[in-house]
């Protein structure tokens, strides 16, 4: 018998940075390019622009009997309100992400795997701030295994406008260069000499 494969994923934010979009195209990657099961359920505040919102997305290999994140392993914080609000949540060792250019942390849980990049800076730099989600959406293709690369990249492209495609490509590249990045960098200070 093997053990069923289910992550908890909560995505953070407020109104207008396209934080359900993130979760859908995570969603996305994972049922319809990595041909695995996930759901998505969004709750807003009661302000369409600027309120709290966020995105629970679940990815299983096998069927999905309840849609709630409870336990999320991995929280991508793109507010403070949502860091604030959420941080605690997470799982011992589960994968902590945050906007630096938005959110301040304080002490983590030592088990937890914690990792930040100026998204919205680089979307910025890129032309729009609106793309902050998805160079968040690339960072997270660096340093988790959530879905495969290929499979999130195909559903970045697939869920943007068509005239916005090669921007949204760039956004979600420089995302991904900056986690390879990271991930080198720590890869070296962990070799021992």
């Amino acid at each position: 018998m093997t053990m069923k494969i289910e992550k908890e994923i909560l995505i953070t934010g407020f109104g207008g940075q396209g934080v359900v979009l993130a979760g859908n195209i995570l969603g996305k990657a994972a049922a319809i390019y990595d041909g695995k099961h996930a759901t998505l359920t969004q709750s807003y505040g009661p302000e369409a622009r600027g309120g709290a919102c966020s995105a629970q997305v679940m990815i299983s290999d096998e069927e999905i009997l309840f849609p709630c994140v409870e336990q999320p392993q991995v929280i991508v914080c793109m507010s403070q309100e949502g860091y604030t609000k959420n941080a605690a949540m997470l799982v011992n060792g589960g994968l902590l992400i945050w906007d630096s250019d938005l959110v301040k942390t304080g002490e983590h849980d030592p088990s937890w795997v914690t990792y930040h990049i100026p998204a919205t800076r680089f979307a910025g730099e890129l032309g729009n701030e609106m793309m902050a989600n998805i160079v968040m959406l690339g960072f997270l293709s660096a340093v988790s295994d959530l879905v495969t690369v290929g499979a999130l990249r195909d559903a970045v492209l697939s869920s943007v406008p068509p005239k916005t495609k090669e921007k949204n490509a760039g956004a979600f590249d420089r995302g991904r260069e900056y986690g390879e990045a990271i991930l080198k960098s720590r890869a070296m200070q962990e070799r021992p000499d």
